[in-house]
């Protein structure tokens, strides 16, 4: 999927406690294997540059089930104080020479490799880039280099929603077909994922 002659680093965030769900929501069953495995199986059809991974709750078992091949995992201690916490984690791990960031999510399974492939070609040079879908703006998210230090500095769940609020005029929105891919959060999350 190479498209330009940039450095694309993808970061995929699974370092979640999943309180809500009371076990383990990146070893949930999801075709043969596991929700990770599902998601980390999109990252690297994406091709990118560098590979990481951020883990936190339940690492050892996380570590034992899911197939980190061509993975860079970074641990993140700090897991319970949001995902700033992991993104801050992973960026002393980026590859010096990456000049962009994939934002994706652990928990979210019906992100394709096209619709990375489009946020990326579509961002030109944007420092932030967002994907517009039919009902709002989502994940996967791509950022410059030129943000970095912005995106090491965030704190809480949220802060990344709010780093391109404050950015409004740097932000394009890529447009992507059908509504924003749900993410698991809870059991109902789950069920309907299943059930497409």
């Amino acid at each position: 999927m190479r498209r330009t002659e940039e450095f694309v680093a993808g970061l995929v965030l699974a370092a979640g406690g999943s309180s809500r769900l009371g076990r383990p929501k990146q070893l949930l069953p999801y075709g043969s294997a596991t929700l990770l495995d599902h998601v980390l199986q999109t990252a690297r059809a994406c091709r990118f540059d560098q590979l990481l991974c951020v883990i936190g709750g339940g690492v050892s078992d996380v570590l034992g089930a899911v197939d980190f091949e061509g993975v860079q995992v970074v641990e993140n201690v700090s897991y319970g104080s949001g995902c700033s916490s992991s993104i801050a984690a992973a960026l002393q791990a980026v590859d010096a020479r990456s000049d962009v960031l994939v934002l994706m999510l652990g928990d979210q399974p019906g992100v394709t490799s096209s619709t990375v492939e489009t946020l990326v070609a579509g961002r030109g040079g944007a420092q932030l880039a967002a994907c517009a879908y039919s009902d709002g703006r989502g994940h996967p998210l791509a950022f410059s280099r030129e943000v970095f230090g912005d995106l090491a500095s965030l704190h809480g769940d949220k802060a990344v929603w709010k780093l391109l609020d404050r950015n409004a005029d740097a932000v394009v929105d890529v447009t992507i077909s059908g509504p924003v891919p749900r993410d698991i959060d809870t059991w109902e999350d789950y069920e309907a994922v299943l059930l497409g």
